[in-house]
């Protein structure tokens, strides 16, 4: 009975030891504000745990890119990252272009992602879709 309470004593060391090996999961996120996902992604990088994509990531969502770092991301073929050109709503809810803004989010993602939207046009109101093969080129694939 010693010995057991030994080896359940030890294993529970070691589980307050090691670090746990968490995960985040994007299982489907549509965006939103920028701010509460920037804070939620900032948490995210400070403990360690790695993001898998599983689903939609759209817009806002899409800032995972430039605030975790990329060794800590995984796709699966179900990922799908869309983005688009940054865009406001006044007070009277009419949606507004934010070019700045824009440029600022294109430029701090990571240079292969820069890239491929650059190929497509740039960042504007259209919806670009980043998937399979060339998501997975970019990303690896979550195991």
């Amino acid at each position: 009975m010693a010995f057991i309470r030994g080896v359940v004593g030890s294993a529970a060391l070691l589980a307050a030891i090691l670090p746990a090996r968490a995960e985040i999961r994007i299982l489907a996120s549509p965006g939103g504000a920028v701010g509460p996902f920037l804070e939620m992604f900032e948490r995210v990088r400070q403990s360690g745990e790695r993001v898998v994509i599983d689903g939609p990531c759209l817009s806002a969502c899409t800032l995972v890119l430039m605030t975790i770092p990329e060794e800590r991301i995984c796709v699966t073929r179900r990922a799908v990252l869309g983005f688009h050109a940054a865009r406001s709503i006044d007070r009277r809810g009419r949606m507004y272009a934010e070019p700045e803004a824009s440029r600022e989010v294109e430029a701090a993602y990571p240079e292969p992602v820069r890239r491929w939207i650059a190929r497509r046009g740039g960042l504007t109101s259209r919806l670009l879709l980043l998937r399979g093969r060339e998501l997975a080129a970019m990303y690896p694939r979550c195991r």
